[in-house]
């Protein structure tokens, strides 16, 4: 074999390995998600005991008129963020007792309530949902679907969609449209909810609170703007879980909503209530795909 032969041969092996390394490698590239796991414990509050299927610290009254149903779990401080967590969705199974738990189920479920510490405990000791603890409270119906309920305070996991990483940036060769859609790049824990998102108004004067519910997709909301016919967009500030209040005079004026999602994701509804809308009111817009 001539010199230049040999030289060619090696050439061609590091192509052939460069091109293998590129379309199978060993690790997932840089921006890729693989959703993890995380450990928390749960337990149950009884069916007779209905403290947390009305009212609650996210503000949204009654659970089943609100469309979260029984599938819903009050959260400890370090999941529940001020808040800022309330309808958001998680995937939670039970793990590491199979005396209790019932195998190869999970569950997906809305964050409704706080679960509050209580410091007369030591967090490993009865303050269940003391900080650092990470703690899901869920009714007895939906704890029974992943564990027997003798199992009482249980360990489990639990997951949801990673927020903050976003989809590549497309190749040239894709269409104008398809590189306009930005979609998180992750195995996404969704809410599913029927109709629309709905804007419950509530206030006097020129104070406007509005709760903000049956939120699909992420669940949560990061961001909410306002508009009457006589405003442009004006931003709303949270109050408490997700009541969103301003204070403006948008009375006899037509209101259109923003909501922006954790996920950086937003769905405009135009006019969703009326000139003549009356505080007390609730109005149905668009929703997020799920």
């Amino acid at each position: 074999m001539t010199s230049s032969s040999l030289t060619f041969l090696i050439l061609s092996l590091h192509t052939i390995l460069l091109t293998s390394a590129h379309y199978f490698p060993s690790s997932p590239p840089s921006g890729e998600f693989v959703s993890e796991w995380k450990s928390a414990r749960a337990t149950y509050y009884a069916a007779a005991d209905p403290r947390d299927a009305v009212g609650g610290a996210c503000g949204y009254g009654d659970l089943e008129k609100a469309g979260y149903g029984k599938a819903t779990a009050g959260l400890s401080t370090v999941l529940f963020e001020k808040g800022q967590i309330c309808g958001a969705c998680f995937e939670v199974k039970c793990v590491d007792d199979i005396r209790w738990c019932i195998p190869g189920t999970s569950i997906i479920v809305t964050a409704t309530n706080f679960c509050a510490p209580n410091y007369g405990f030591p967090s490993e000791g009865g303050g269940k949902c003391n900080p650092p603890n990470e703690h899901f409270v869920l009714p007895i119906e939906i704890f029974e679907k992943i564990a027997i309920w003798k199992a009482s305070n249980m360990p489990i996991q639990y997951r949801r969609a990673n927020i903050q990483r976003r989809a590549k940036k497309r190749p040239r060769r894709a269409s104008a449209k398809a590189a306009l859609k930005h979609v998180p790049h992750c195995l996404s824990i969704k809410c599913r909810k029927e109709g629309g998102i709905r804007f419950t108004i509530d206030g006097g004067g020129v104070f406007l609170s509005v709760l903000i519910h049956n939120v699909a997709g992420a669940g949560d909301v990061l961001a909410v703007k306002i508009k009457g016919s006589r405003t442009g967009w004006l931003p709303m500030n949270r109050n408490w879980g997700q009541n969103w209040h301003i204070n403006a005079d948008l009375k006899n004026q037509p209101l259109s909503f923003e909501v922006t999602s954790s996920e950086g994701l937003t769905v405009t509804s135009y006019n969703v209530a009326p000139k003549d809308w009356n505080f007390g009111q609730s109005f149905e817009g668009k929703q997020f795909q799920s």
